[in-house]
């Protein structure tokens, strides 16, 4: 990856999000201006990255669509699973995007015109896959087989010792 680059003030910092994702060699689709997403493969599935640029706020926000189909009507366990993540997390939240009837992870960062932006941003999309691919089997066995969301999150929240 080239060095930082600090954002200029009239520069759009969906150019640099591009730039990043030509610099990895993937497809994208500037959907305008403010806006461009992304599909990229992941371990488990595809993800969809979404960003967003709020001018008014000098503020980037990118979510992250897992593709997994949800087949629980009770909508409880997905909650409950989406709170006990989120305690685990400490960059970016889970939530649940009702009307895709999918989780999502969304992360936002304020701009300094001042300081490096691309770094911030590489590190935004490599959290947001790493933690997609982390949680995707816990989403996966909660939404297709009904597995009770504590049951399903104790495996990754096992700390491991020593080496087999």
């Amino acid at each position: 990856m080239e060095p930082a680059k600090n954002l200029a003030l009239s520069e759009n910092p969906i150019d640099m999000v591009e730039h990043i994702f030509a610099n990895r060699s993937f497809e994208f689709d500037r959907r305008n201006n403010n806006e461009v997403v992304v599909e990229v493969q992941g371990k488990w599935n595809n993800m969809l990255l979404f960003f967003a640029w709020e001018p008014s706020m000098n503020c980037m926000h990118m979510s992250c669509l897992m593709d997994i189909e949800n087949k629980q009507d009770n909508r409880s366990k997905i909650f409950e699973l989406l709170a006990l993540i989120n305690e685990e997390l400490w960059v970016g939240h889970f939530s649940y995007w009702t009307e895709q009837n999918t989780p999502i992870f969304k992360h936002s960062l304020f701009i300094n015109p001042e300081e490096p932006f691309e770094t911030k941003i590489a590190q935004m999309i490599d959290i947001a896959i790493k933690e997609c691919e982390r949680m995707y089997p816990v989403f996966k066995v909660v939404l297709t087989k009904g597995m009770e969301p504590k049951q399903a999150l104790y495996p990754m929240l096992m700390q491991t010792i020593g080496q087999a």
